[in-house]
């Protein structure tokens, strides 16, 4: 009984294949798909890093590396292989002929880990899209051999259909299912989103890779309770607060899905509308764990990311978090400011920084503070800025009323205002205070 005991808590070992690098002992280090099998359970047996590859019909390298990946998968008693790379259906059998054991890749891993993070009723749903979409074309894998038929007579109304061909048309309705729920979900939540509009509550998002402490940031910015844990992927599921700001005012804070290097282009189609949270939002708070080393590429790939969901030109800010780690490091202070000139330093853990990033939402987001002479009989300005903006003053006088206020929106060089209410408010605005 105890060895059964334990044969069921061991954990599934995987021997991981890297793509060639010039130093491969570097590689093998910093391969992030380590963290990723980590976070699914799974404990790396071995590691392999390429020196090249030669791309061939069977494997996808020469038959030669091919074997001695076999080989040395048996030597160090992996129970599957994973590959940091996509690796396509027809090659993915072959290997698994080769080897014996579960062959898969980078994409499959990420999408094993949404799934079993995925907790609300759309991302259950993504995750499931995207898992189907991913499985569609791999569905003959599964089995030994396609001429495994139900159904039909021989000489009669043909052979009938295979197992395969029946479960991929199983499989392509139940795409179909899931689409026609998902934009059901979607459609409640363009109308949730439509009612934070006509309450004209600004919105800002936590963005950035995925562990850089957006989370975090989140529960100690809003005493929120939102799930954190040490791992990639902690959550999915975009979570938004209401983030109290100076004089009563507020603004929408939104923890939205970690972004990763290559991430499955099947996940990005599937979590569209939990990302387009982002790309929906007035600033970007782009969170970057400034204790990690890799952080500076990481950043790069959260770029690209945010270019393939067309959210690149929304203003943002970069957050430097964990800044608490590195505040007895000189020479990776200097690296950091080197990189990211104008970063707001923060620390979830502390508290540091977050005077100077509430002041600084609420400058962007709320608009500056300026002060307006309205004349009385144009009040309605002024209960426009009421309605639209920020009051932290408000004197009435015989002929004018003297408000001290935000109102969303800037001013450019040559006197446009970005919004319709400072458009109509910033002929009233105090001399001097018009920049």
């Amino acid at each position: 009984m105890v060895e059964v005991k334990e044969e069921q808590e061991r954990k599934v070992r995987a021997l991981l294949i890297g793509a060639p690098s010039k130093d491969p002992e570097e590689a093998a280090r910093s391969l992030e798909l380590k963290g990723l099998i980590q976070t699914l359970g799974y404990e790396t047996a071995d590691i392999m890093i390429l020196n090249r590859i030669e791309h061939t019909a069977s494997y996808g390298i020469g038959t030669g590396k091919a074997q001695e990946i076999s080989d040395r998968a048996k030597q160090v008693a992996a129970d599957c292989i994973i590959f940091d790379w996509e690796i396509d259906p027809s090659k993915q059998r072959n290997w698994e002929r080769l080897t014996g054991i579960p062959v898969f890749d980078r994409n499959e891993v990420i999408i094993r880990i949404f799934a079993d993070r995925a907790q609300t009723k759309e991302a259950v749903l993504q995750v499931e899209l995207a898992k189907l979409t991913y499985s569609l074309p791999r569905i003959s894998h599964m089995y030994g051999s396609m001429s495994r038929q139900r159904g039909g007579n021989y000489g009669a109304k043909g052979s009938g259909e295979t197992q395969a061909e029946l479960d991929r048309r199983q499989i392509e309705e139940k795409i179909l299912f899931i689409k026609k729920e998902l934009n059901e979900v979607r459609a409640s939540r363009e109308t949730q989103r439509k009612m934070r509009e006509r309450t004209s509550t600004q919105g800002c998002a936590l963005v950035g890779y995925t562990n850089a402490g957006k989370s975090s940031l989140l529960n100690a910015l809003t005493g929120a309770d939102v799930f954190v844990e040490d791992k990639l992927f902690a959550t999915l599921d975009p979570t938004t607060r209401k983030l109290s700001l100076a004089e009563g005012s507020s603004v929408l804070l939104t923890d939205t899905v970690g972004f990763i290097s290559n991430l499955p282009h099947t996940l990005i189609d599937a979590f569209k509308s939990t990302l387009e949270e982002t790309a929906l939002a007035s600033l970007l708070l782009i969170t970057v764990d400034a204790d990690d080393k890799k952080c500076f590429d990481q950043y790069r790939q959260v770029q690209k990311v945010l270019k393939e969901i067309h959210a690149e030109n929304v203003p943002s800010v970069i957050l430097l978090n964990k800044i608490d780690r590195v505040k007895n490091d000189p020479a990776r202070l200097s690296e950091l400011d080197s990189f990211f000139p104008g970063a707001i330093k923060v620390s979830a853990k502390t508290g540091k920084g977050f005077e100077q990033l509430l002041a600084y939402i609420t400058e962007k987001l709320l608009g500056s503070l300026r002060t307006y002479s309205i004349p009385l009989e144009k009040s309605y300005v002024a209960e426009l800025i009421r309605k639209n903006g920020t009051i932290e003053e408000e004197e009435w006088l015989d002929n004018c009323v003297v408000l001290k206020a935000r109102v969303p929106g800037s001013i450019d060089s040559e006197g446009k205002a970005t919004s319709r209410t400072l458009s109509i408010a910033k002929e009233f605005i105090t001399a001097g205070e018009k920049s």
